[in-house]
């Protein structure tokens, strides 16, 4: 006997749901919330692909960082990571102001 009981519970959940779904949605100014909601999540997506592609492009300097430090000797390693580790803060930091 209990089921139907359970069974209930979750319904009227369902259909108060569903009942707050539909007020939000015939609110006035509702429009405008959903439209600025799926804005956001379009930027978002658009984040997550740049940040992506960073990703690839961090990558792509470590190798050829190696690639250099090889060509120039172990001795220029140490000065070259510094400086090229001081640069990528100094960008970092302007992207993130200029955004």
């Amino acid at each position: 006997m209990a089921r139907p009981r359970q069974k209930n519970i979750v319904e009227r959940l369902a259909d108060a749901g569903e009942e707050a779904i539909q007020r939000i949605g015939s609110a006035p100014g509702a429009d405008k919330l959903l439209g600025a909601i799926g804005g956001v999540r379009e930027r978002v997506d658009d984040l997550q692909k740049r940040v992506r592609g960073l990703e690839q492009l961090e990558k792509r300097l470590k190798t050829l960082e190696r690639r250099v430090d090889k060509l120039e000797g172990k001795g220029g390693s140490a000065s070259r990571k510094t400086s090229s580790t001081s640069k990528r803060k100094t960008s970092s930091t302007t992207r993130k102001s200029s955004s």
